[in-house]
């Protein structure tokens, strides 16, 4: 039975990876890179950087990502493509045959809106599993604010941007961090009390910041997302929504 180590390496920056990982990474007989085309080539030359940076040996197989059909339902679309993924993985495998433990480098931590255990857990047989846990792109962004990441005894809901679109701001929190949004739903909220705190490529050198009064602050960092994004082809962004502050 394979035995898959599921790596969180944080925000692509080689530092926050932790020594845990770094060993992991040096006793891996096989690392699994994904490839995700021309325009985001970045994100696999930044896995090769960090298994450099961790002076890992295991030898590399990397192998395309499949594209999610979007006439699909979200959750039938999502569920075909992590199908897709684990069949990629199962042949990768097969065809690597390797004679130890496989490493997958994984963004932020592998348990925090990350899909890699439910692909893992696609595989027949089901591989062994271990998890290390890795900085995640919230405390990137409040480490980069240097701001608390909750109100003193005050509660906090991390969601997404596709609820915060259909559901708006959850009820009751007094923070709110908001991932895996791609279509700026922060500009949509009508809160004059909200203030925003946003950030992009966190721990990264090309790593932007900007926060204020979510009126006064949305068009700043829809320009500078805009840009960026044409710059470098992607991104990856994050932010945190707090009233009164």
């Amino acid at each position: 039975m394979t035995e898959l180590w599921l790596i969180g390496i944080g925000t692509g920056n080689p530092e926050h990876v932790t020594l845990e990982a770094r060993r992991a990474l040096r006793d891996a007989a096989l690392v699994m890179v994904p490839r995700k085309g021309p325009d985001k080539s970045d994100l696999a030359d930044l896995r090769h950087l960090i298994l450099a940076a961790c002076d890992s040996p295991a030898p590399v197989v990397e192998f395309d990502m499949p594209v999610r059909d979007d006439s699909l339902p979200y959750a039938t679309r999502v569920a075909r493509w992590h199908d897709e993924i684990a069949q990629i993985w199962a042949a990768a495998l097969e065809k690597a045959q390797p004679q130890g433990p496989v490493a997958l480098l994984v963004w932020g931590d592998p348990g925090l809106y990350n899909s890699t255990l439910r692909i893992a857990a696609r595989l027949s047989p089901k591989p062994g599993l271990r998890v290390i846990p890795g900085i995640t792109a919230l405390q990137a962004l409040t480490s980069a604010h240097a701001i608390p990441f909750n109100t003193v005894n005050g509660a906090v809901t991390i969601t997404t941007g596709r609820r915060l679109r259909d559901h708006g701001l959850p009820p009751g929190a007094d923070t709110v961090v908001v991932m895996l949004d791609g279509e700026c739903s922060f500009r949509h909220l009508d809160a004059p009390d909200l203030r925003i705190w946003w950030g992009a490529y966190l721990g990264m050198k090309n790593q932007i910041l900007a926060s204020g009064p979510l009126s006064e602050a949305t068009p700043r960092i829809l320009e500078m997302r805009a840009r960026a994004r044409a710059e470098h082809g992607w991104i990856m962004d994050t932010y945190l929504l707090r009233r009164g502050d």
